[in-house]
């Protein structure tokens, strides 16, 4: 396993594409006022024009057609909103949120009160967004846990990227691993600010020794975007491997997550 660069699902449409698609349901609908600098506020949803309705038809029919590929992330996007908003243009909110937070990924993995900050991102669109962070979370986490992780080292990696690549402040991580490797824990040990977590190796070794484990895998999230370790990072590693020797457990591996990919210490040769 070395750090690599990983693709993101589908990549985001270029500004001047959401530029043209903007001033388009501006002049459909009216004009759209701006309720805060950079952020489009949608229409009013009474009145909806047959152009809105024929849109939302048209990305339904594309979707059952053709799956998920048939559509951009910002279409995608707009199918999510369509639940929150019943009724009116979401696209030119899907285009603020896309703006806002850079990639679809971004979009849903933003904190409620980064969301609240985009013109028209009300309770229901931030609940809609959060339902489907949680579910997409599930899902990568189901299929990990209670399997061999260093045979699915791959699913693992998405798992976390899904977790933690999008997190505002760093997060520390251990997953327990059993004789044969397969994840028996997956526990956030502690939570911290945009560039340190506080990280406690006895805690984490005596919660081993709770869970039966045999193994552990370190990770934790660099919310910069760049995975590079700093020298804390390697010191906190050979002190929690120091520790975990000592009672006959095996640190297999530390995985710092940034935005787009990750670096494992044991590829990179600190463990």
């Amino acid at each position: 396993m070395s750090a690599r660069a990983r693709k993101r699902t589908a990549p985001a449409p270029s500004l001047p594409l959401f530029e043209a698609e903007a001033a388009a349901a501006h002049d459909l609908n009216g004009g759209l006022s701006d309720t805060s600098a950079g952020a489009i506020a949608p229409p009013s949803p009474a009145g909806e024009l047959p152009y809105v309705r024929g849109h939302r038809d048209r990305l339904r029919a594309r979707f059952d057609e053709g799956g998920p590929a048939a559509l951009a992330d910002y279409e995608l996007l707009e199918m999510i909103l369509f639940r929150a908003m019943p009724r009116g243009d979401v696209k030119p909110l899907a285009w603020a949120l896309m703006k806002a937070f850079g990639d679809l990924a971004g979009v849903i993995s933003a904190s409620p009160p980064r969301l609240a900050r985009v013109a028209g991102a009300g309770p229901a669109v931030i609940r809609e967004l959060k339902l489907m962070e949680a579910v997409a979370r599930r899902m990568a986490r189901a299929r990990v846990l209670g399997r061999p992780v260093i045979s699915g080292w791959d699913a693992l990696l998405d798992y976390c990227h899904t977790a933690m690549a999008h997190r505002e402040t760093e997060q520390f991580r251990v997953f327990y691993l059993d004789r044969k490797n397969a994840l028996i824990a997956d526990e956030a040990q502690a939570q911290g600010t945009v560039d340190h977590v506080p990280v406690y190796p006895r805690e984490i070794v005596r919660r081993a020794l709770e869970l039966n484990a045999s193994a552990l895998i370190l990770v934790h999230n660099h919310p910069s975007g760049d995975p590079s370790p700093s020298e804390a990072d390697i010191s906190m590693t050979r002190q929690i491997e120091a520790a975990a020797e000592a009672l006959g457990l095996v640190v297999h591996d530390h995985i710092i997550i940034g935005r787009s990919r990750e670096l494992s210490f044991r590829a990179a040769g600190y463990l």
